[in-house]
């Protein structure tokens, strides 16, 4: 799947270079592209309910990394991980509705259990003195 990123000659905010964030952006296009084939009646249901979730990820891990405390930080990566869960929620309903394929599912759950072990090592580093892990999970 092809995904826009910013050009190297372009400033970057700190958030923009964390692994975490890319991988919510690649999440988020993944499930905008696997909600392109929900059926039109869901438009304004799940389909929307779903990238609405997938987008809040991205915001709050953007919106918690510039100019706060490691606490504050913390409570927007809290969100996202909430956001994260409501997605996995999203998809057990397509599941059931059978919207999805089970290959697009497993393929979807894995990738999301990834952003979702990241970011709560991402958290965790945030509880710990720096000791070098902090900048492998983030990206810093």
């Amino acid at each position: 799947m092809k995904t826009a990123t910013v050009p190297a000659s372009e400033p970057k905010y700190k958030f923009q270079r964390l692994e975490v964030y890319q991988l919510a952006l690649e999440y988020l296009d993944r499930i905008y592209e696997l909600t392109k084939t929900f059926p039109a009646e869901e438009k304004y249901n799940l389909t929307s309910q779903l990238q609405r979730a997938a987008t809040s990820i991205v915001l709050n891990i953007a919106e918690g990394s510039t100019g706060q405390s490691d606490a504050e930080q913390n409570r927007f990566l809290v969100l996202a991980l909430r956001s994260f869960l409501e997605t996995i929620a999203c998809f057990d309903i397509a599941q059931r509705r059978a919207y999805l394929t089970k290959g697009n599912l497993d393929e979807i759950r894995g990738f999301g259990h990834q952003l979702f072990t990241k970011l709560q090592a991402f958290r965790q580093s945030l509880k710990r003195p720096t000791t070098g892990l902090r900048s492998s999970v983030s990206g810093q």
